[in-house]
């Protein structure tokens, strides 16, 4: 028989497995997001885009402040789920509410655990240079991340991949992953798998104290600095006459100098050890776009100093 389930999400990268869960039959009684947030010029509250999602299916949406009072609790085991979904909510879940449902909790998480567990596995994957993660569908226990594994399915990190390029590849493959774990659930023929111990690395949520470029790093370590950040919140630099400047696609440059010195016509700058060329970027209140356009309408000579 389908399962009776509780989805959990809030942002874009959990909207293709709420698609993917309705689209297999299962029963979604509830969806429990993030309550709408002001966002735009006129600061209008807008919901989230998994409350859009599971309206458009006619799911009743809950958006608490927190789970951990007792009638949060209470709410939430009346749903009678014999499972519950997370993918990127936002909230703790507290031991009552992993303990309410039947089979359990399944998180989605977009790491290959138990490296980086936490809020932002993977900004910190590549800009660690990693050159391969995972999405991986575990049962949830009250650690961080620190379940066992049900499902998981492995991606490679290309040497130019961004951070938006690897999210929606791990939104698309975790949709599936997920739905492939629930028909096992249904079936009685899940295995977990305990994470092992050794490994352990900590994603923490992008501050934004260190999303400045330091040219002073080397050249690789740059270049995995802004795809990582890209394209949400942006590496950046200040432009002498233009401000601040949005750093949205890199790839290795060639040339030395002092770190942060523009070394040709082509946007390419100097790091600590070799040098990155600017491929796309996105001026404060501008629409992003490539480097070469920029430059037509703000020429900058070589010899400039970046900051």
């Amino acid at each position: 028989m389908p399962l009776r389930l509780v989805f959990m999400g809030t942002p874009d990268f959990a909207v293709p497995t709420l698609v993917e869960i309705v689209g297999s039959g299962h029963e979604v009684v509830a969806a429990y997001t993030r309550a709408p947030q002001p966002a735009g010029r006129g600061m209008e509250l807008r919901p989230s885009p998994v409350e859009r999602e599971a309206r458009r299916f006619g799911i009743e949406v809950l958006t608490p402040q927190t789970l951990k009072t007792a009638q949060a609790q209470e709410t939430f085991r009346a749903h009678e789920a014999d499972a519950a979904v997370v993918v990127a909510y936002g909230l703790i879940l507290p031991k009552p509410v992993l303990d309410a449902p039947a089979l359990g909790c399944f998180n989605l998480h977009a790491s290959a655990l138990p490296r980086w567990r936490g809020a932002a596995p993977i900004n910190r994957a590549i800009m660690a240079g990693d050159t391969e993660t995972a999405v991986m569908a575990m049962k949830m226990e009250e650690g961080l991340d620190t379940g066992p594994i049900a499902m998981a399915e492995r991606v490679a990190i290309g040497p130019d991949m961004t951070a938006g390029e690897l999210h929606d590849r791990l939104s698309r493959l975790g949709a599936d992953l997920m739905v492939r774990a629930l028909g096992a659930l249904e079936r009685g023929s899940l295995q977990l798998t305990p994470q092992p111990d050794a490994g352990v690395t900590y994603a923490a949520k992008i501050d934004k104290n260190e999303t400045r470029i330091d040219w002073e790093k080397p050249g690789k370590a740059v270049h995995d600095h802004c795809r990582g950040l890209s394209p949400f919140p942006g590496a950046w630099f200040e432009l002498p006459g233009a401000g601040r400047i949005k750093v949205l696609r890199t790839t290795r440059g060639e040339g030395s100098g002092a770190p942060g010195t523009v070394l040709d016509a082509h946007l390419t700058i100097a790091c600590g050890d070799g040098a990155v060329r600017i491929l796309e970027l996105q001026r404060a209140g501008a629409r992003p776009m490539k480097a070469e356009d920029f430059l037509r309408g703000t020429p900058v000579a070589s010899g400039t100093r970046l900051a």
